[in-house]
């Protein structure tokens, strides 16, 4: 049967792994090993904010940042399947495609000075419901004067402090709410991986791998992952 793997006993940077049988599961025929390979951790990541820490509904609005990443495209997807109005931002024109292509209804550039102003009028002035962020350090003061009221910012990664005036998160009654997939529960990544093999079945989720690599070339896939321009995944063959 072919399965992709979601955690490991062992670690995946290897040509065999140890899992326990809830660590694996089915992949559909039309999904490649490649694919399989970028389930596990983006999916769960876009997953666990969107619905078990924001608690999304159809309808709502989210504003994904980064959203051209692996975590991103996967964010895109799972919204957009759950009816959700979605708003993307990516650096790059190719980005900015990819954005679209996979679930966006709109899409601003984050290289473009004062782009969150956009946000007002594409909400028609009511804000987003739900902010993914991936770098809190760098937009979190700026995320909450557009969120919507009992707006909700999710924290999927930062990279150093941020200071912010805690009067936006006050006059929206805004909550700021940290992830991590590490601390999802047994039951909780058994609801996301049997969303994710549905998704997969009926192929509104689609992983994008923009690269495969050797094994051995492990540390240039790292630094690749650095570079604000890799769209999608990159997954490493032994």
């Amino acid at each position: 049967q072919r399965v992709y793997v979601a955690w490991s006993l062992s670690g995946t940077y290897a040509e065999q792994v140890l899992c326990n049988e809830f660590q694996t599961h089915p992949l559909p025929d039309a999904v490649t090993f490649g694919q399989g390979a970028a389930i596990g951790v983006p999916y769960g990541a876009a997953y666990r904010a969107l619905f078990q820490r924001a608690w999304s509904q159809a309808g709502e609005s989210v504003l994904v940042h980064g959203a051209s990443g692996g975590v991103g495209i996967a964010a895109l997807q799972l919204a957009r399947k759950a009816g959700m109005r979605i708003i993307g931002t990516a650096g790059t024109e190719a980005g900015r495609e990819l954005v679209l292509a996979h679930g966006a209804h709109h899409v601003l550039n984050h290289r473009e000075a004062g782009y969150l102003n956009k946000i007002q009028e594409l909400t028609c002035g009511k804000g987003v419901d739900v902010i993914l962020e991936m770098l809190a350090n760098v937009n979190l003061d700026h995320d909450l004067p557009i969120l919507a009221s009992k707006g909700r910012v999710v924290i999927i990664g930062s990279r150093g402090l941020v200071e912010i005036d805690p009067r936006n998160a006050m006059a929206r009654e805004a909550s700021i709410l940290g992830m991590t997939l590490y601390n999802a529960t047994a039951k909780e990544l058994a609801s996301m991986h049997a969303a994710f093999v549905a998704g997969l079945e009926d192929g509104t989720l689609r992983p994008v791998v923009s690269r495969e690599l050797p094994l051995a070339e492990a540390a240039s896939a790292h630094h690749a992952v650095m570079e604000t321009s890799t769209l999608g995944k990159i997954v490493l063959l032994p």
